[in-house]
């Protein structure tokens, strides 16, 4: 049984990582790109623990860093999601199970779904080397354990910057229920994690995003 590029296994569709790095949660930040950014902000919204989503982009130059620009496909940029959170309540470990088994398909390169180009690719942008360590043994583990019905193709890289994205992108997902696309494939991905990861969600999904950019912690 094929879910999100996954193969079910004995009642689970992805173990966490065997080995995790307090290191890797002090930062209490996670940056990670899988398509269209207003999907993977949508599912991290619901996670108890996180206190801030922020949709953006990283991998390129501040010049190009707005949207029309990066849809061309002709900058460094990925789409991407920063999320802060609390690690005394969540780890980083437990957010990128989520990234890799929920928010989207990590076996799709430079795409997801019919979102095609660079600006789409799955990558996550550790903020520090530890983050990027864990990300690397996870990865492994998941190949190794032949989760996945083809190979991954997530990126690891170090996190230079991180641009946000214009104002009307921010929490899309809730403010546009109706829209097609988000009934069509950020919808689902939610419902996937409450499905998969129902004791880390919130009472209420979180709300509201910065009314600016100088509200925006880098």
């Amino acid at each position: 049984m094929y879910v999100n590029g996954l193969i079910k296994m004995e009642g689970f569709l992805i173990a966490p990582p065997a080995w995790q790095d307090p290191e890797a949660d002090a930062p209490g930040r996670a940056v990670f790109a899988g398509g269209c950014f207003w999907c993977v902000e949508a599912v991290y919204r619901q996670i108890e623990g996180v206190s801030q989503v922020v949709s953006g982009y990283a991998g390129g130059k501040p010049e190009h860093a707005d949207y029309r620009t990066v849809c061309t496909g002709m900058t460094d940029h990925a789409e991407a999601v920063d999320i802060r959170f609390d690690p005394e309540k969540i780890g980083f470990g437990q957010l990128l199970q989520v990234f890799l088994g929920v928010a989207h398909d990590p076996t799709q390169k430079n795409r997801q779904g019919n979102d095609i180009g660079p600006q789409y690719r799955s990558a996550i942008f550790a903020v520090n080397d530890a983050q990027a360590d864990v990300a690397r043994a996870y990865m492994g583990q998941l190949e190794r354990e032949g989760v996945f019905h083809h190979d991954l193709v997530t990126e690891v890289q170090m996190l230079e910057k991180f641009y946000p994205a214009e104002e009307y992108h921010q929490d899309y997902a809730r403010l546009h229920q109706d829209q097609p696309y988000i009934c069509r494939v950020s919808r689902p991905k939610v419902d996937r994690l409450r499905q998969m990861f129902p004791y880390c969600l919130r009472a209420e999904p979180l709300q509201g995003s910065f009314s600016s950019k100088e509200k925006f912690r880098p």
